[in-house]
């Protein structure tokens, strides 16, 4: 039987694992989204266009590999029908190469409307969420009231999502907050949406995928968002609804831990984080600004301005910990190119000790970082394809990470399209 390899980010997400789930769809037969929701936006870059995917895996611009969301995922049916639409724009044939698990649970409008109403009820403590519906679909999961793809399927579908719709405006009257919504207009583009979501094969996905690793196929699960993010080992409560870290692949697919293979780990060059909590390496100066403005910070799913600031080998060396990464993708090289010098967080200052673990947290009132400082590359690597072009302050940089974190940088990008991208193994 084959092994699963698995792709994930090791930050707060935005590390650019679209485009190295891309990068190595050649090398696999199955393609397989494990958690997460349309927050997620996958950019990828090839023949001087851009796509940004929230739901469907990143494989899908190729012919050759079958993109399944797996039933950790949820999934809005309006937003999905966007992107479907999106790759029709693009003749992009995936009515041959996609397919849903019936577990994978389905966002309502009412949804939204309750994670808006959250959110805004929080005031100054709002955790930056992108009101996409996730976290309520997800309370409605662990508490058993969630809605599956399989039930688009039974006789009585209609008559659940009523109930669960009328729960959740009474739930909404309970606010100490008014949302303004039209649910009739809101319900039209859904069903609309369903319309769509109906035109993909639906599949008992963990009976497909086990098939296939007893046929041998070549499989890579791909997460979304960051392991700080992860419900567990995040940066809570300023985290995601979902399991994004390694064991998420285990529960999203249905795949046991000893089928997993190799864990491809995704870490900018720098951080960024969007939305609220704790930045320990966070910088508000002009090299926090040009990082921002040469790397394009902005994300894709809200638009939002990320953060910036440099990279932090304590929780860099945390997420490969948990994760059991076996090789790293360091993303974004290009946009550090000319400053004079950069740093890198190799130990924290905690309740006047210094630490080199990450620990319970990580806020600002409590964590100071401790830096290291690193000659820069001065030259543009945008154009460079092969290793022996590497500058070598950048390549003293990899060898300080690959020491730091005990796991090899296999994978260094150069530039967003797909062709900047080398192999250094």
């Amino acid at each position: 039987m084959s092994k699963v390899n698995l792709l994930l980010g090791l930050q707060w997400g935005d590390e650019g694992k679209g485009k190295i789930v891309d990068v190595l769809t050649k090398q696999h037969d199955i393609i397989a989204r494990f958690q997460g929701g349309p927050n997620a936006g996958h950019t990828l870059v090839f023949n001087e266009q851009k796509h940004v995917l929230h739901t469907i895996p990143s494989g899908i611009f190729h012919k050759d590999a079958i993109n399944i969301i797996g039933n950790g995922v949820v999934i809005d049916a309006v937003i999905f029908k966007n992107e479907l639409d999106h790759l029709a724009k693009h003749q992009i044939d995936f009515s041959s190469r996609l397919l849903i698990s019936r577990k994978a649970h389905l966002i309502l409008p009412t949804h939204r409307l309750l994670d808006a109403a959250s959110e805004i009820s929080k005031g100054k403590a709002k955790i930056g969420s992108t009101l996409k519906g996730i976290g309520p679909t997800y309370m409605d999961k662990t508490g058993r009231n969630g809605l599956r793809v399989g039930d688009l399927e039974l006789p009585d579908w209609k008559k659940r999502y009523d109930k669960l719709t009328q729960k959740h405006l009474k739930m909404l009257s309970h606010f100490d907050v008014a949302i303004d919504f039209d649910l009739a207009a809101l319900e039209i583009a859904f069903f609309e949406g369903l319309k769509a979501l109906k035109q993909i094969p639906f599949v008992d996905s963990v009976s497909y995928l086990h098939k296939a690793i007893e046929a041998h196929k070549n499989i890579l699960a791909e997460g979304a968002q960051g392991s700080l993010l992860d419900i567990d080992f995040g940066t809570y409560p300023f985290v995601t609804s979902s399991t994004t870290t390694a064991a998420g692949a285990c529960t999203g697919l249905g795949v046991a831990p000893n089928q997993i293979g190799e864990v491809y780990g995704i870490m900018k060059a720098y951080t960024t984080r969007v939305g609220s909590g704790p930045f320990p390496t966070e910088l508000f100066d002009e090299n926090g600004e040009k990082m921002a403005k040469v790397g394009h910070e902005f994300g894709a799913t809200t638009g939002r301005p990320r953060r910036c600031g440099w990279l932090d080998l304590v929780a860099l060396k945390y997420a490969v910990q948990i994760n059991g990464v076996t090789q790293l993708a360091m993303m974004k090289s290009d946009v550090l190119s000319g400053f004079d010098t950069i740093k890198a967080c190799t130990a924290y200052e905690y309740k006047g000790k210094i630490i080199t673990h990450f620990p319970y947290s990580i806020d600002e009132k409590e964590v100071t970082p401790i830096y290291t400082e690193f000659k820069c590359w001065q030259k543009d690597i945008t154009e460079i394809q092969a290793i022996n072009e590497i500058p070598d302050t950048l390549n003293e940089y990899i060898d300080y990470i690959e020491k730091y974190v005990k796991v090899p940088i296999t994978i260094l990008s150069v530039g967003p399209d797909r062709k900047q991208t080398i192999h250094l193994v």
